[in-house]
């Protein structure tokens, strides 16, 4: 279905994820986009959406069972975006859901560890 999709309505799904503006996502979800369509940098909607720390959003894309484990070209997951940006509400949500900690390149583990996440990094070995 991705190649029947335009470039344009794809960028336009990632910013709906992007804003949080989970509404306007899921009706574009519901009109047949791709709950984990990528974009060229193989980011999934999941992905940007914890990058962005977008929670209602990435509380549904949980609920339209996105790939919680699905890995960008950088090697990194949501569930590594969420450490990254120190957001532990996202953090327990997607290892609630299910993710994988020990997923991509760059594990939510490694990524604690590169930065002195020690918060997240607790958060992460007490799950």
């Amino acid at each position: 279905m991705t190649n029947d999709l335009s470039l344009e309505v794809i960028e336009g799904t990632f910013d709906l994820a992007r804003q949080g503006r989970t509404a306007q996502l899921g009706e574009m979800i519901d009109a047949g986009v791709p709950v984990d369509v990528r974009n060229p940098r193989q980011d999934t909607l999941l992905i940007v959406a914890t990058y962005a720390e977008q929670a209602e959003a990435v509380a549904d894309l949980i609920a339209r069972r996105a790939d919680l484990n699905a890995v960008n070209a950088n090697g990194q997951t949501a569930i590594s975006c969420a450490v990254f940006r120190r957001n532990e509400p996202l953090l327990r949500m997607l290892l609630d859901a299910g993710a994988d900690q020990d997923a991509g390149a760059h594990t939510a583990k490694q990524v604690a560890d590169q930065f002195g996440l020690t918060d997240m990094r607790a958060v992460l070995d007490a799950h």
